[in-house]
């Protein structure tokens, strides 16, 4: 058990990347769902879109040809951002991979299996979405998947004790 700069890696926690495509969990997944009556690809694109008030801009990035372009899209310094982009980013993104959870149950109960373990985006340059490199960040991301889950799980709890008909 050494003490050294980087917190060991722990066997009930679920490492990821919210940036890979193949990861279910993740924002670049091409899992598209309906969310303020629109049609969105991914977490990333919906997520990048409402950085912006500008209805047409969040249409470009909707429309964009894959998630890392939407982010690249959203993280164009020249369109201003929304002015309470600070307070509410996560409130967007919790509601974007709560959609997709919904849609496909799949991911749902894939989310609901991990409820043992705890979720870190693992991410060497992020330290608000992700762990950082030193495994030492804010893991917003993480918190998200285990707000949702949570969520789930209460939802799952609700229906399953509710009078049958």
């Amino acid at each position: 058990m050494g003490m050294g700069l980087f917190p060991e890696e722990d066997e009930n926690t679920l490492y990821f990347s919210r940036v890979d495509s193949d990861e279910v969990f993740g924002t670049y997944s091409a899992h598209p769902f309906m969310l303020e009556d629109k049609e969105w690809p991914t977490v990333e694109h919906y997520f990048q879109a409402m950085k912006f008030d500008d209805k047409a801009y969040q249409e470009t990035i909707r429309l964009a040809d894959s998630a890392k372009k939407a982010r690249k899209l959203g993280r164009r310094r020249f369109k201003k951002l929304r002015k309470d982009w600070k307070k509410v980013k996560q409130t967007f993104m919790t509601r974007a991979v709560y959609t997709k959870c919904r849609t496909y149950s799949d991911i749902g109960n894939k989310l609901l299996e991990t409820e043992e373990l705890r979720l870190v985006e693992n991410a060497q340059y992020d330290y608000y979405w992700g762990c950082g490199r030193d495994r030492r960040g804010e893991n917003k991301y993480g918190e998200v998947l285990m707000n949702v889950r949570k969520k789930l799980l209460e939802e799952q709890k609700t229906t399953s004790t509710a009078p049958q008909s």
